[in-house]
């Protein structure tokens, strides 16, 4: 999942203008005015709807509307569309597309629309549950998964009782089945029908927004003119293993850099350089620290640090470096300092975003609803999944405490999605698509990338030497270029090529990229300079 402060129109609104044909619309949605209040920006943001079936494998189904957020281009008539998807699976489209555009309105010759996909926002929202005593149950119940001899045990059990839950007491139960990866790319070619420009899809999508891209590409290979899938997941394992392996096989790789990168920065830029420590020091003494949470959570202010906590936090710093100097700020107050001190530097990250427990439990219902619906193969004791958790801690030390419970809460899923893609991801799309990471990605690592693309015949790969999860979190004017060279004409970079990013700790943003070159005058330039200021807050 990326993050969605990343804005895309500043992106986008970056390019050349390059000559390139206008797409006449002859759309059939009817954009209007969005409900007053839903969406807090200053933009002039549309909102629309398509009707789209409820089964994509009943031809009597009933339909019901998806609803639709447009950013209009500013230069129209524009040139068709980019529909767009943030991740998770679980985080809402339409609220990532508005925020992405919300900065800058200046610019951009291509029109941005999204929707919640099917589980998620408003598009048949999965709701196991609304009632708080269940949903203190199961936030306050779930642990690592080595906090103990009993974890394990405790999480597959957890995931059996939120089972339940979900079926006997949850809303929408009779739709569960009906909100699988394979429907939500149907959903993207009926929007492509219904705006009516020239019956084809451009589309960019972000960490599983990338197993969703694969699956409409191989599903629908002629309907594809524009596709980058950046912080590419690999939807092999995301649809028929029990657990996302290779998701997960950099992260300790990762992990060890942000010390290196740490003390390769110095003091002035790294916290944790100044305190006199090898890189393999302070990586030792921070799992040392994870031993010592384990075993007697510290309370800090108003929350308590248990491994859980403390590896969650980690583990979502990694994803952004902007956020590195404040993850070496936390981790020397934490290991070194006071508990004043730390209390100081973590309330501001457990607060960041303003994300609510009963939010991040309704990204966690989202989640169960669509991975685990996708997941093919189920597991059918405790028993058979503990070769699938040991292999979990064995490919990822610092993942295998945060990704166990997903994995039992979809071993003991009581639906299937009604439509899973049946193939091999091997096609060749009418245009080829765009594959994207960074060489350093905690999350989808880039080997997953070049895995994915070699199924799609005629296929591009932008590497990025850079780190974080999905290549535009690595500001490079060599990746603007790339992908401004795709979105203008459809050129793909040269084979083996790889771009050049600044180091994790030099604080160089999308902003600078501008400002070295594309910025045509000062006020672009500080327009662009604020926005990637609140891109990188």
């Amino acid at each position: 999942m990326v993050s969605t402060k990343v804005s895309l129109r500043v992106f986008l609104s970056g390019l050349p203008i390059l000559a390139s044909a206008r797409i006449t619309s002859r759309s059939a949605i009817e954009w209007g005015p969005c409900e007053e209040g839903e969406f807090n920006t200053t933009l002039p943001v549309q909102c629309g709807t398509v009707a789209v079936p409820l089964d994509y494998t009943d031809p009597d189904s009933k339909t019901f509307d998806l609803e639709l957020v447009k950013i209009p281009a500013l230069i129209q008539p524009s040139r068709g569309s980019i529909q767009l998807n943030f991740g998770g699976p679980g985080f809402s489209a339409r609220g990532g597309a508005v925020a992405t555009g919300s900065l800058l309105q200046a610019g951009g010759t291509y029109d941005l629309v999204a929707f919640d996909p099917r589980g998620t926002g408003k598009t048949i929202p999965t709701i196991c549950t609304d009632d708080p005593l269940y949903i203190g149950q199961i936030l306050g119940e779930t642990r690592a998964s080595n906090e103990s001899d009993t974890s394990l045990q405790r999480l597959w059990a957890r995931g059996q009782v939120d089972a339940h839950i979900c079926q006997h007491l949850g809303r929408g139960n009779e739709t569960a089945e009906f909100i699988g990866t394979a429907f939500v790319a149907r959903d993207l070619i009926s929007v492509v029908d219904a705006l009516g420009e020239d019956g084809l899809l451009r589309y960019w999508g972000f960490s599983y927004g990338t197993t969703l891209g694969a699956t409409v590409g191989a599903m629908f290979p002629d309907r594809i003119d524009k596709m980058i899938l950046d912080g590419v997941q690999n939807p092999h394992e995301y649809y028929h293993a029990h657990v996302d392996f290779e998701g997960w096989a950099d992260s300790d790789k990762v992990f060890s850099y942000f010390f290196t990168s740490c003390i390769e920065a110095g003091p002035t830029k790294c916290a944790l350089a100044a305190l006199n420590k090898t890189a393999s020091e302070l990586e030792q003494d921070t799992w040392d620290f994870f031993d010592k949470v384990r075993e007697a959570p510290i309370p800090v202010g108003s929350a308590i640090l248990d491994l859980l906590v403390v590896k969650g936090i980690v583990v979502e710093q990694l994803k952004d470096t902007f956020l590195w100097p404040t993850t070496s700020q936390l981790l020397a107050v934490l290991l070194y300092g006071s508990d004043m001190e730390a209390q100081a530097v973590l309330d501001p990250l457990l607060n960041r975003a303003g994300i609510s427990p009963l939010a991040g439990f309704n990204f966690t219902q989202a989640l169960w609803g669509i991975h685990c619906g996708d997941r093919i193969p189920r597991l059918g004791s405790f028993e058979e999944a503990i070769p699938e958790f040991a292999k979990l801690a064995e490919t990822s030390r610092l993942m295998s405490d945060v990704a166990a419970s997903i994995t039992s809460h979809c071993a003991q899923w009581p639906w299937h999605a009604k439509e899973a893609y049946p193939g091999d991801f091997k096609v060749k799309t009418k245009n080829p698509i765009l594959f994207a990471g960074n060489t350093r990605d905690a999350h989808t690592p880039i080997r997953s990338a070049y895995n994915v693309s070699s199924g799609f015949e005629g296929s591009g790969i932008l590497e990025v030497n850079g780190t974080g999860h999905c290549a535009l979190s690595a500001p490079s004017e060599c990746s603007f270029a790339v992908i401004a060279a795709y979105w203008g004409n459809g050129t793909l970079p040269s084979t083996g090529s790889v771009c050049e990013a600044a180091g994790p700790f030099d604080g160089y943003t999308w902003a600078d990229v501008f400002e070295a070159g594309t910025a045509t005058n000062k006020t672009e330039r500080i327009e662009r300079r604020t926005a990637y200021r609140w891109w990188s807050s």
